[in-house]
């Protein structure tokens, strides 16, 4: 059980790093067996096919993320009791990680997914679908908080306001890879956080 675990990670590792550089349709399952160095049975072991592959990568991926969120986040409210306080230091507190990352941040398998849906079943695009809406779910929680303490000095939607989050975010990642400029993510999340923080701010009479 241990070495069908061990396995089956390695598989998702390789497929994973394979699919960040150059998408789902230019992975081949002969590369992923490969490199993972296994039969190909054994990767038909773990995965159906590469549809059964991509729902497990989007799976971890939102897993490792709402953890990342969830930590960083709580680290946030450990600083500060105030909800529009917690945010801003939490979106700084994502904006020094990423910054940190030695060659930028790796890029995203939700992203990835919704750019080649076309190669996938209605499952994959459901458990895609359901991890963007689970992003917005999460930081408009957070947005609700601050709005009943501060009011907005402009008239916002706060679900658009979630899901430009991750708009920034993803947006960030995909110009940083273009121009070659890592930094760009992080840059990016603190205009977001500089956007968010007057927004909210009692306005100066």
């Amino acid at each position: 059980m241990a070495r069908a675990r061990e396995t089956r990670k390695k598989i998702l590792d390789v497929a994973e790093e394979a699919v960040l550089v150059k998408g789902f349709d230019a992975t081949s399952i002969d590369e992923i067996v490969a490199s993972a160095e296994i039969t190909k049975s054994g990767f038909f072991y773990h995965f159906r096919d590469k549809n059964a592959l991509a729902r497990a990568l989007i799976e971890r991926h939102i897993e490792v993320e709402n953890q990342l969120f969830d930590d960083l986040f709580a680290r946030a409210r450990d600083l500060s009791d105030d909800p529009l306080q917690s945010v801003l230091i939490g979106l700084k507190l994502l904006a020094e990680l990423i910054e940190n990352m030695p060659d930028g941040h790796p890029g995203c398998i939700v992203a990835t997914a919704a750019y080649q849906d076309r190669l996938f079943d209605s499952d994959v695009r459901e458990v895609n679908r359901r991890a963007v809406l689970g992003w917005r779910r999460r930081f408009r929680t957070m947005f609700d908080a601050v709005a009943g303490c501060y009011p907005m000095n402009d008239p916002v939607d706060l679900d658009h306001l979630s899901d430009m989050v991750s708009s920034v975010i993803e947006g960030g990642i995909i110009m940083s890879r273009a121009v070659g400029e890592p930094q760009i993510t992080a840059q990016q999340i603190m205009l977001l956080r500089s956007y968010i923080k007057l927004l909210f701010s009692p306005a100066v009479q």
